[in-house]
C-alpha cells in the first residue's frame, strides 16, 4: 500500500538569507548577514551573531564583495521603460512599475506632469489605485501651479494659478494618494495652497519657481508650520524643494534667488532638497557641495526618470510633450529644455558615490531620507528587524545583482 505524500504547508514562512556588506542608515558593517521572513526582515547585523544554520531557508545568490542595501525610494519619477506615467493606461503603468521594481527601485511616487484637468484627475486615480495595492507609495503632482518662466518642460499650455478648489479635487480623487505637490510660491494664492496641501497630510515641494529668497523662506516657513500643525502620524514634518537648482533662477551674490534659501532650510534641518545627481542635471561638484553644506539627512536623491529610463536614445513622451534623448540625455523637443532624466535611482547612487560623497551618505539620501519624507520610516528606507523586507543586492562596483521586495525575489533585476 502506498501513502500519499503529504502536501505542503502554505502556512509555513518563506525564510531567505543574504551576505555581504550592509550599506544602511548612514553605516556600513562589513560582514554582515540579513534574514527575511515572510515579508520582514528578521535580521540585520553582523554575520558572526546570527545563526543562519538554525534559521534555515534560502541562501540568495551575491556576488563576491557584495552590497546590500535598503530597497531604493524615489519621490520624483515620471516613468521608465518606455512608459510615460502621465499619459499611460493601467496595462503600461504596471509594467513600467516591474521594471523600476526589478532595478532596485522598490518604492516610488508616481510623478505627473503639467496637463489638462482632465489628464491630471485621470492620472491621479490610476495611480490612487495602483497605491492601494502597494505597487505605488503615492502620486507627486509636478504642477500645474507652476512659474511660466521658469515651467522647464512643463507644457506652459496647462499652467495655473493656485486654485484651492483644483487642488481639492485632486486630494479627493486620490483618497489620501496624494504626496507632494510642486508648487511655485511667488504665484497669486499660493499661501492658501499650501495651508490647503498642509491640512491634509499633502507635503508642499517648492520649485519650478522664479521667487527671491524672501519670499522662498518666507514659504517654506509656513510649509514647516502646516505640517506641524497638522500632526500627521510618522510624517516628517518638512517640505521639500523640487530638484533644486533645476527650474529656478541660478544663485548670485547679489540676487541669491530661492536656491540660498533653500540650503539655509535643508541645512538647519527645515527642509528636504532632492538633487537629481544624475551627472546631467546637476555637475558632480555641485552634488558634492551640497552634501557637504546641508549634510545626506537632509537631502532626497531623485531620478526625474521619463519614458526612456533603461531605454536607448530616440523620441518618447513626456505628458503631452514631445521629447529626444541623445546620448542619454532627454531634451524638449519644442526648446530644448530638460526634460527628465534617463538613468535608475541605483545609477544615480552610483553616480553619487562617484562624485565623492560617501557611498553610506548616498543610500541614505535615496532610502531613508525619502522614507521619512513619506511618513513611513517605520515601514521601509532601512534594513532593520520588522520592516519590510526591501533589499538590493550589488557587485561592490554598485551593479545590480538582485533585488528583493516584500520578502520575494523579483525576476529579471538586470
Amino acid at each position: 500500500m502506498t501513502t500519499a505524500a503529504a502536501a505542503p504547508d502554505s502556512t509555513a514562512p518563506t525564510r531567505l538569507t543574504l551576505r555581504g556588506r550592509i550599506v544602511s542608515d548612514g553605516a556600513v558593517q562589513e560582514d554582515g548577514l540579513v534574514a527575511v521572513e515572510d515579508d520582514r526582515i528578521e535580521y540585520a547585523g553582523p554575520a558572526a551573531d546570527f545563526d543562519a544554520a538554525a534559521f534555515g531557508g534560502q541562501s540568495v545568490s551575491v556576488p563576491d564583495g557584495a552590497m546590500l542595501l535598503p530597497g531604493l525610494v524615489d519621490l520624483h519619477c515620471h516613468g521608465a521603460a518606455g512608459v510615460d506615467f502621465p499619459t499611460a493606461d493601467e496595462e503600461q503603468a504596471r509594467r513600467g512599475i516591474a521594471f523600476l521594481h526589478g532595478r532596485g527601485t522598490t518604492t516610488f511616487l508616481a510623478s505627473l506632469v503639467t496637463a489638462s484637468r482632465e489628464d491630471l484627475l485621470r492620472g491621479v486615480a490610476l495611480f490612487s489605485q495602483l497605491d492601494d495595492e502597494g505597487l505605488v507609495a503615492g502620486v507627486h503632482a509636478e504642477g500645474p501651479f507652476l512659474s511660466h518662466a521658469r515651467c522647464g518642460a512643463q507644457n506652459p499650455d496647462f499652467l495655473l494659478e493656485p486654485d484651492v478648489d483644483f487642488a481639492m479635487e485632486l486630494i479627493e480623487v486620490s483618497d489620501g494618494s496624494l504626496a507632494t505637490v510642486t508648487y511655485a510660491p511667488e504665484l497669486p494664492g499660493a499661501s492658501d495652497l499650501v495651508d490647503l496641501l498642509t491640512a491634509h497630510g499633502v507635503t508642499p515641494s517648492l520649485g519650478h519657481t522664479a521667487c527671491d529668497d524672501a519670499t522662498a523662506e518666507a514659504s517654506l516657513e509656513q510649509a514647516r508650520d502646516g505640517l506641524t500643525a497638522a500632526g500627521f502620524d510618522g510624517a516628517e514634518g518638512v517640505p521639500t524643494v523640487t530638484h533644486l537648482f533645476n527650474g529656478m533662477p541660478p544663485l548670485h551674490h547679489r540676487s541669491p534667488g530661492p536656491v540660498a534659501a533653500c540650503l539655509r532650510a535643508a541645512a538647519a534641518g527645515a527642509a528636504v532638497v532632492e538633487l537629481v545627481a544624475d551627472g546631467v542635471h546637476l555637475a558632480p561638484a555641485t552634488v558634492r557641495t551640497v552634501f557637504e553644506l546641508v549634510g545626506s539627512a537632509n537631502i532626497a536623491l531623485v531620478t526625474d526618470s521619463m519614458a526612456a529610463a533603461g531605454l536607448s536614445d530616440g523620441h518618447y513622451m513626456l505628458g503631452p510633450s514631445p521629447v529626444t534623448v541623445a546620448g542619454g540625455v532627454a531634451t524638449l523637443d519644442a526648446n530644448g529644455s530638460i526634460a527628465g532624466g534617463t538613468a535608475t535611482l541605483l545609477e544615480v547612487v552610483a553616480r553619487t558615490a562617484a562624485a565623492g560623497v560617501p557611498l553610506a551618505d548616498a543610500v541614505l539620501s535615496a532610502t531613508a531620507v525619502p522614507a521619512a519624507v513619506l511618513g513611513r520610516s517605520d515601514e521601509f528606507g532601512s534594513l532593520r528587524r520588522g520592516l519590510r523586507a526591501d533589499i538590493v543586492a550589488t557587485d561592490p562596483d554598485l551593479g545590480l545583482a538582485a533585488v528583493i521586495r516584500a520578502g520575494r525575489v523579483l525576476p529579471s533585476a538586470r
